[in-house]
Parts: structure tokens; sequence; C-alpha cells
């Protein structure tokens, strides 16, 4: 099986959304923060809603620093930039630094 390409470093700007409730309901932005909140708490992934609609899920170099990361700790705007990685569809983003939306 090949290995996924990484890209360069790129930058995305998007808001953390809850991958359940966006999924299944289309909910984000500041209307649904209190629930994006509650269900990270419980365990559902977050992600980043890209301004261009793709949904990356943030990933880390190994797999036992993914928890570590910090990325996404609740549901709000900003800008990150890492390693873009796409494999069938799946988007990830290998963080490297986060920013406040400009």
């Amino acid at each position: 099986m090949a290995k996924p390409a990484a890209s360069p470093d790129v930058t995305i700007t998007g808001t953390v959304i809850d991958t359940y409730c966006n999924t299944t309901q289309g909910a984000s932005g500041a209307a649904h923060k209190a629930c994006a909140t509650a269900c990270a708490g419980k365990g559902v992934s977050l992600a980043i809603l890209g301004s261009d609609g793709t949904i990356y899920l943030p990933s880390a170099p190994r797999p036992q620093t993914a928890r570590t990361s910090g990325c996404c700790r609740s549901p709000r705007q900003g800008q990150v930039t890492g390693v873009h990685r796409e494999n069938h569809g799946l988007h990830t983003i290998e963080i490297r630094t986060i920013e406040a939306a400009t």
C-alpha cells in the first residue's frame, strides 16, 4: 500500500467543529459552540472545517502524540499551519502552529 503524499506546510483558515453534529446536522459556528464543547467533553472527535468546506482531522507525527497535540480544545475560529495529507478523500493536517483568524 502506497504511503499518502504529504504536502509542504499549508495554512488553513477555518472553524473547529465536532464531527458528529456537523456531519449529521450541518451544525457549526457560534450558535453551536456550547453543544460542540459538550460533545468534545464526551469524546466526540473535533476537526477543522476549512473556509473552502473541506473537513480536516488533526493528526500527529506519531500515533502516541495525537491526543496530546493540543490542536482542538474547544470550537473556535482560527488558522492552522502544518502538513496536509489526503488519502481516499480523508484530509488530515499535522498541525505545527495555531493562530487567531485574520
